[in-house]
């Protein structure tokens, strides 16, 4: 076993996805093993954390941040300024048009004064201006002095955080530079560079997923330096390789009363927000299979964690053969600005999740990340987009457009359906052959996830190291 250095790591957990890839992961033991002392300033309540050796770890509450109107003012024209700058990306050019103002409230009249001085001032330098003066804003709220405060106590050699967007980590990695304590982030998810808005702050250090993130990253944020980047593979993936997460088949079918005889479809939810089309799209999947449309099988829908399982009464009603999977992550805190950051995943639900990819036989989703939790069980997957501009449907084809999901189309890993006659000629394709377009999977695996998954913790720990 590598011996501990004599210097101390700072994590930032943010959220209960934060939480997942980096604490229900071995990504702590192995950093335990690199650093002597690991402090994590969470924006979780202690009380969701497992018991860690203290000799090794510090759990550090982080008092809630709450932006005032000024704060509000730089960081949008920030991030506007952003997209603006890279609007030409299709990602991009649909979040800017979505943030306009709809409104002539006060509110509304200051959405469209960040939108006019962005139009003329959007430049790197003009965008890190901006960030210096959000910097200027918040820099004396009692609030963010604490922040300092704690920093200064726990003196950690590196800050760590574990997604590059929450607003409120602009005021940590402020008060990092003042104390010379390098940052790293790790980038969050697939789409976030290349169709999101600009990071909360600006960083030292980068881990990424894949060399095709690694390009993204410097072609959005051109002031980065390569050799600042470090790509290490994605840790959310990592229990699909661990046994403490394995559920038996057996298991597996009584838990969700499944049939063990008949074929599974799987469909996993968007959340509301993205995914008003998921009603419609499981109906026509019960329909195909009630009328012999789709071959002989039964239908598993997974929901959303964001989000409980109200939207689907009707449904559930009508299609009472449906098989539900409503994730088990908890409410860690009541009362919080953003309560959907304070769920967490709990272990039972991470073995649940592995168990579908594993005993499912087909995936079907509205352009989710999920393509890739399926694809690296080696199973097939129909990606569903209904709505368009003309159909009165939500338009979800526009998804299509971005950068990171035409990779997904052009690599033909996926069959795209637009309408009930799509859905059913792909589904029965794929339950029919279930290989066919392994490679072209595979092939988009390796693109998007840069290291194999029983190395990506290792691969995080050492980047963060070779960072001192």
């Amino acid at each position: 076993m590598a011996l501990a250095s004599s210097k101390t790591l700072g994590i930032v957990i943010t959220d209960g996805v934060g939480f997942r890839n980096f604490v229900l992961s071995t990504f702590l033991t192995k950093a335990a093993r690199s650093f002597e002392k690991v402090v994590i300033f969470s924006g979780l309540p202690s009380s969701a954390y497992p018991k860690l050796d203290a000799s090794v770890f510090t759990i550090v509450e982080l008092p809630v941040f709450t932006e005032t109107k000024t704060n509000w003012f730089w960081r949008k024209l920030k991030e506007v300024a952003h997209l603006q700058k890279h609007k030409s990306n299709p990602g991009i050019a649909d979040n800017y048009e979505m943030n306009k103002a709809k409104s002539w409230s006060p509110h509304g009249l200051l959405v469209r004064l960040v939108y006019a001085v962005s139009s003329v001032f959007h430049s790197e330098k003009n965008i890190l201006k901006y960030e210096e003066l959000q910097e200027q804003s918040f820099k004396k709220d009692a609030v963010v002095s604490k922040y300092g405060e704690i920093l200064k106590e726990h003196k950690p050699d590196i800050l760590f955080f574990t997604h590059q967007r929450p607003p409120f980590i602009a005021t940590l990695v402020y008060w990092a530079k003042k104390l010379q304590i390098p940052t790293t982030s790790f980038i969050f998810s697939w789409d976030n560079l290349a169709s999101k808005g600009r990071m909360a702050a600006t960083f030292d250090y980068f881990l990424v997923w894949s060399d095709l993130m690694k390009k993204e990253l410097l072609r959005f944020y051109p002031f980065t330096k390569e050799k600042a980047i470090s790509v290490v593979g994605t840790p959310q993936f990592e229990p699909y390789v661990l046994p403490k997460f394995d559920l038996s088949e057996s298991e597996f079918y009584k838990t969700l009363d499944l049939n063990s005889e008949a074929k599974i479809i799987c469909y996993s939810c968007a959340d509301a927000s993205i995914g008003p089309n998921d009603p419609l799209v499981i109906a026509t999947l019960a329909d195909g299979i009630r009328s012999g449309a789709i071959d002989s099988s039964q239908l598993l829908v997974r929901t959303s964690p964001a989000e409980d399982e109200r939207r689907f009464t009707e449904t559930k009603a009508k299609y009472p053969e449906i098989k539900w999977n409503h994730p088990k992550w908890e409410l860690t805190r009541e009362g919080h600005p953003e309560p959907w950051s304070q769920r967490v995943p709990t272990q039972e639900d991470l073995s649940m999740l592995k168990a579908i990819l594993k005993y499912c036989d087909l995936n079907v989703n509205m352009l989710s990340t999920m393509s890739l939790d399926f694809m690296l069980f080696k199973k097939p997957v129909v990606n569903t987009a209904f709505g368009s501009q003309e159909n009165g449907l939500y338009n979800d084809q526009r998804f299509l457009q971005y950068e990171h999901y035409d990779n997904v189309v052009k690599s033909g890993a996926v069959k795209i359906a637009k309408n009930a006659e799509e859905l059913y000629t792909a589904v029965n394709a794929y339950l029919r052959n279930p290989n066919l377009d392994l490679e072209n999977r595979r092939k988009l695996i390796d693109m998007q996830v840069g290291k194999p998954l029983d190395k990506t913790t290792q691969a995080c720990v050492q980047a963060l190291k070779n960072t001192l």
